[in-house]
C-alpha cells in the first residue's frame, strides 16, 4: 500500500510536468545538477528577483521556462541565514522541494511563528495560489535553497502592503 503511494505521488508530478511541456510545445533541456553545482549558485547573486519575496538577499535562478510569463516554469530561490518572509501570496500554484538547508514554512495572513513547520531537505510543500492563500517563511542559522515549480505568471503580493520590500521609500 505505501509503494503504491509512493509511486503515485511521484509519477503525478512527472507526468504534470511532461504533459504541461507537450502542451506549450516547451522542451526541457538536458540538465544535471550535483549539490555543489546548486550550491554554487547561491553564491554567484545576480540580483534576480522573479518569482521570489523581493527581499534584498533572496535571489532566484530560473532552471526552465519564464516566471513572468504564461508556461511551465522552474526556479531555485536562495535564501540567506536569518531571512523572515512576511506573509505573501502568488497568483499562481507552485509545488517547491526544500533542496538544501532548514526552512521553516508557515500558512495565514500575518506571519506567526507557532504556525511554522520545520521543513528539512528533501521535503516537499505547496504554495497554493492567488489571493487569500498566502504564506510567509523563516531561515534560521543556515541558508536555504528551495527548487520551486509553477505555471506562469508569477507574481508576489504582499497581505500587508507596508510588509512589500518593493514598496518601501515609494510614494
Amino acid at each position: 500500500m505505501f509503494m503504491r503511494a509512493m509511486l503515485k505521488s511521484c509519477l503525478i508530478p512527472a507526468f504534470s510536468v511532461i504533459s504541461v511541456c507537450a502542451i506549450n510545445g516547451q522542451s526541457l533541456p538536458q540538465m544535471r545538477m550535483t549539490p555543489a553545482e546548486i550550491a554554487a549558485g547561491a553564491k554567484t547573486l545576480d540580483n534576480n528577483q522573479i518569482g521570489s519575496s523581493g527581499l534584498e538577499g533572496v535571489h532566484t535562478k530560473v532552471l526552465f521556462g519564464n516566471p513572468e510569463k504564461a508556461g511551465f516554469y522552474s526556479i531555485l530561490l536562495f535564501v540567506p541565514a536569518h531571512t523572515a518572509i512576511q506573509a505573501h501570496s502568488h497568483r499562481d500554484d507552485r509545488i517547491a522541494t526544500v533542496v538544501s538547508g532548514e526552512w521553516h514554512f508557515g500558512y495565514g495572513d500575518h506571519f506567526d511563528a507557532k504556525l511554522l513547520k520545520t521543513l528539512p531537505p528533501g521535503i516537499v510543500y505547496s504554495e497554493p495560489g492567488g489571493l487569500g492563500h498566502n504564506h510567509f517563511a523563516r531561515t534560521d542559522a543556515t541558508a536555504v535553497i528551495v527548487e520551486i515549480s509553477g505555471y506562469g505568471p508569477t507574481d508576489t503580493h504582499y497581505f500587508d502592503a507596508a510588509n512589500d520590500p518593493n514598496s518601501k521609500g515609494k510614494k
